[in-house]
């Protein structure tokens, strides 16, 4: 079996409370040693890999993108996807049911796991849907898709209606020891608006989505974990009271984790300016105070994930009037460089923003990732946190290219990339 000896890196591993210069040594699939500079023999090596200059950490976990298949392929597929993964540090991404037919049973389940099998670029996990066909009228069969290898349950891209179905669902995931990942809107007071409700969206003539549509339904599924003592995630927070719901809600012992979007913390609704459709999503992009009080949850613990809610959609369903366009934007290979910008700016430490994206989100869905600790899988992201490149279409690996930060200057990337002791990304390539 191959050894792969990471020489002269920044170990940064919150899962250890680690952040100092060390070695790693893989045996195969899995990490063997993790030792100060110069202990680990070149000897003890088949392969020596130089990482001067690099921050070494635990492959990125991401707990919301959408690949799209099976029914969108060209939108985006599973291999399309995984390898934009890949390229953007991440070695898990797990992706939600809206696919078509919707991820509702085992057959699914399995077809999903295969196909990023056969990709082998990242390890590609599937989210159960909550409700038969997303319809939020008949809970899916949960037993089933967990034993198939789904690792959550959601309806993201819609609430779940119903707050008895939620309840039982919350019950019966908690048997499972499941965690349900929570699309908070409303649709009753979203009433189809397209863009953050405002003095700004009264200007433009678009109707508006207000953050009371998000806050109501954060405080009722905050209330039904706290009933059922289950385990509720919080999809891309986007309001500063949603923050406060569950910051007061971890404070009272509930379950509960969360998780933002980079999109979310960097930009405002002004992003919209001349209709830009590719600044359009949902949750829709808020105000500055909004901004401010994500950051302010990221920074204290309140916020455990960052996730890209990677949403890729073909040019046409962009190329429309705003209020008819696609709700989405990519961000599996912005994720990094975007976060980085937080740690430039002073907002979160460099080892907060790793623990955001490994421990956090490997500690919310109950994920045996990651930690470099020694026997844990060998799954790495070496970072170059001062290359400096520009997004372009030539550069995005996905089938689509909507993203407002197009022609962006970016400075951060993932230079090696490492699953299960296979390295998948070489000097920020795709190796395989």
């Amino acid at each position: 079996m191959s050894k792969l000896l990471i020489k002269n890196g920044l170990v940064i591993d919150p899962a250890a409370s680690l952040e100092e210069p060390r070695d790693v040594l893989l045996n195969g699939a899995l990490i063997e040693a993790v030792e100060r500079p110069g202990a680990i023999p070149e000897s003890a090596a088949t392969e020596v890999l130089n990482a001067s200059g690099m921050w070494i950490t635990p492959g990125f976990i991401d707990l919301h993108v959408h690949l799209r298949e099976p029914g969108f392929e060209w939108k985006e597929t599973i291999e399309s996807g995984s390898r934009a993964a890949a390229l953007g540090g991440f070695t898990t991404v797990c992706c939600m049911p809206n696919t078509k037919p919707v991820n509702h049973n085992a057959e699914i389940t399995r077809f999903i796991l295969e196909q990023g099998r056969r990709a082998g670029a990242c390890r590609v996990l599937p989210i159960g849907s909550v409700s038969v066909g997303l319809k939020g009228e008949e809970m899916s069969p949960l037993s089933e898709l967990w034993a198939a290898g789904c690792v959550a349950f959601s309806d993201d891209g819609e609430p779940v209606w119903d707050s008895g179905l939620m309840r039982r669902a919350l019950e019966w995931a908690k048997m499972l020891g499941a965690r349900i990942s929570c699309h908070e809107e409303d649709k009753k007071l979203s009433c189809g608006g397209c863009m953050n409700e405002s003095a700004l969206s009264y200007r433009m003539g678009l109707n508006g989505m207000p953050k009371v549509a998000e806050d109501v339904m954060v405080a009722r599924d905050i209330e039904l974990a706290r009933a059922t003592s289950s385990k509720v995630h919080i999809c891309h927070l986007s309001s500063a009271r949603s923050v406060e719901l569950v910051r007061r809600a971890k404070h009272d012992g509930i379950d509960v984790s969360a998780e933002v979007t980079p999109h979310h913390l960097l930009l405002t609704e002004e992003t919209v300016g001349d209709y830009d459709t590719n600044a359009k999503m949902s949750p829709p992009l808020r105000e500055q105070e909004d901004v401010e009080a994500l950051r302010a949850g990221i920074k204290d613990g309140t916020i455990d994930a960052i996730a890209s809610d990677h949403a890729p959609h073909e040019q046409d369903s962009k190329l429309v009037e705003f209020s008819k366009a696609s709700f989405g934007i990519l961000g599996l290979q912005t994720n990094l460089p975007l976060t980085l910008e937080l740690v430039r700016n002073g907002t979160i430490s460099r080892m907060r923003a790793i623990e955001l994206w490994t421990r956090g989100p490997a500690k919310a869905f109950g994920l045996e990732r990651g930690t470099l600790r020694c026997g844990a899988p060998a799954d790495l992201s070496i970072i170059n946190p001062d290359y400096h490149w520009t997004l372009s279409k030539e550069l995005i690996a996905s089938k689509s290219f909507n993203t407002p930060f197009m022609g962006r200057a970016l400075s951060g990337i993932a230079e090696t990339v490492i699953v299960e002791g296979q390295v998948v990304v070489k000097a920020h390539k795709l190796s395989r």
